[in-house]
């Protein structure tokens, strides 16, 4: 249970900080535009709304920053090899990048929805403003570009100028428009349902983030939103002259007021994010060079149930058990990749995956494997990239849990125990692994090859948990998982119901696969 407390500890305290930091930026600039007298003449005409457009803004800046790092494959990979001589707990965090990745996206789209009403409102306000003819301070400060074109506050400067029409010929407007379209498409394409049936979809529309961040830097250029100048403030203080600009017709022999002059607010968004684009710029243009070197495929074996295997070599190819690549094969898309958990061990000359047929892209590639007999297709990869799996020999005893084809990565493991039993390796942790038969008549095990099989089947965890528990009363138990979300759960809630309190007794450690 200490262990289970330390993690969630740390991954809340990671939490608080991310929601902190929103509430911090949103709090503070929300009081500054809702107070501070450079913008008094702006609420004037936008009420509120001008605050919580603002507001908004500033946090969807901050998470923009935020969103490309965790699928930066490369920095992750770096970083855990630089954590390896951290804290186990440190190191899993890494682990949870798509969770951020995907809890940053839900923020994003519920920001995206606030300043998106709030500009609605603006608008509004801006257009009811232009067609009064009260006399009110919002209808004069509507006409003042008529005395100076370029003392407007207002953007709209015609009765004839609708909501629709700024929305849709004004570069905020329109760049708005096709960031909201294009942050919809990228959330509600990445369900669960899609990216297992409709990977696809998933792939192209994902790439819309090129479209987003393009739009989000042009955003604010033009710069419709305006507020007093400091040079105007020192001379016309709003809250003193502010009277004057609807009483011009009182004798003015006591000293009134010039007209203020204001200022476009400055485009602030590439700041934010200009880092972190460079950074995924390079992680891509990484990947695109890695992927051009030569990949040859040395062995082709199909086995039941239409799953394909494929034996690779590449120059200067090193990999870690539990680790995945990216495969791409021209043939059937230049652009689609797809990863893979390489099924090989680090101790053989090649490396390996398993592809099973789940959609159109696999049932292509084994379509197109199977016909080709004399000529092998072009395959490239990209990889290899770190996961939870490469620490399972930090551990004294391990428990690995597939589901289905994520059995896979597991292979990888069990393959590169036995070359390290049969070469001595004393610097291995693990001192068990007992792995009894079950499933198939065949002398080795379908996946890893090994005599000993995998055992199959749905085990009663509660069972399995404290048989473990009582034969290594006093050990650290890894527990790895490639499996569905309830599977997951089902785990992680029996790793802290069989870890002790004493941190001289068992304590079991989940970790779990996420690609």
């Amino acid at each position: 249970m200490g262990n289970w407390l330390v993690n969630h500890w740390f991954s809340a305290t990671v939490l608080v900080t991310w929601l902190g930091i929103n509430i911090f930026l949103f709090t503070y600039y929300f009081l500054f535009f809702d107070r501070d007298d450079r913008y008094f003449y702006t609420r004037a005409i936008l009420g509120s709304a001008l605050a919580w457009a603002r507001a908004s803004a500033k946090c969807l800046n901050f998470n923009s920053m935020l969103i490309l790092l965790p699928v930066c494959r490369n920095l992750l990979s770096f970083l855990r090899g630089t954590c390896s001589c951290c804290r186990r707990t440190l190191r899993k965090q890494l682990d949870h990048n798509l969770t951020f990745h995907k809890l940053v996206a839900y923020a994003l789209a519920l920001l995206t929805a606030v300043h998106t009403i709030a500009h609605l409102f603006n608008l509004e306000r801006y257009n009811d403003s232009q067609q009064a003819t009260d006399g009110s301070l919002p209808a004069v400060l509507s006409k003042m570009h008529l005395q100076d074109s370029n003392k407007w506050l207002n953007p709209i400067h015609s009765n004839q100028t609708t909501v629709e029409y700024v929305t849709f010929t004004t570069i905020p407007g329109l760049t708005g428009v096709i960031i909201t379209l294009a942050l919809i498409l990228m959330v509600t394409s990445s369900t669960e349902f899609i990216r297992r049936n409709y990977f696809e979809v998933f792939w192209y529309t994902h790439h819309l983030f090129i479209i987003y961040f393009l739009g989000l830097v042009i955003h604010g250029i033009a710069g419709l939103v305006r507020g007093q100048t400091e040079e105007s403030m020192e001379e016309v203080p709003p809250r003193r002259c502010a009277r004057y600009l609807t009483h011009k017709d009182e004798d003015c022999s006591h000293g009134c007021c010039e007209d203020p002059e204001f200022g476009s607010i400055p485009a602030e968004s590439w700041k934010w994010v200009l880092a972190p684009v460079l950074l995924y710029v390079f992680e891509r243009i990484l990947r695109i060079w890695r992927a051009r070197q030569k990949v040859v495929v040395t062995k082709v074996v199909m086995h039941p149930a239409r799953v394909l295997e494929l034996q690779m070599q590449k120059k200067g190819f090193r990999m870690e058990v539990g680790q995945y690549i990216f495969v791409n094969c021209p043939a059937i898309s230049l652009l689609e990749w797809h990863p893979f958990t390489l099924t090989s061990a680090p101790e053989e000359d090649f490396f390996s995956i398993h592809i099973r047929a789940a959609g159109d892209w696999t049932e292509s590639l084994i379509d197109t494997f199977q016909q080709q007999k004399l000529e092998m297709p072009r395959i490239e990869v990209d990889g290899p990239f770190g996961t939870a799996s490469e620490d399972v020999f930090q551990y004294e005893v391990a428990m690995l849990v597939g589901a289905g084809i994520g059995v896979t990565p597991f292979a990888s493991i069990l393959k590169s125990i036995w070359y390290k039993f049969q070469q001595a390796d004393q610097n291995l942790k693990t001192k068990k692994a007992n792995n009894v038969a079950l499933r198939f008549d065949t002398a080795t095990d379908t996946v890893t090859g090994l005599r000993h099989k995998t055992i199959f089947g749905r085990p009663m965890w509660n069972s399995e948990f404290a048989a473990v528990a009582a034969a290594h009363p006093r050990s650290v138990v890894g527990v790895f998982l490639c499996g569905p979300g309830s599977l997951a759960k089902s785990l992680q809630k029996s790793c802290h119901q069989h870890s002790s309190l004493d941190p001289r007794k068992v304590k079991f450690y989940f970790n779990k696969e996420n690609f």
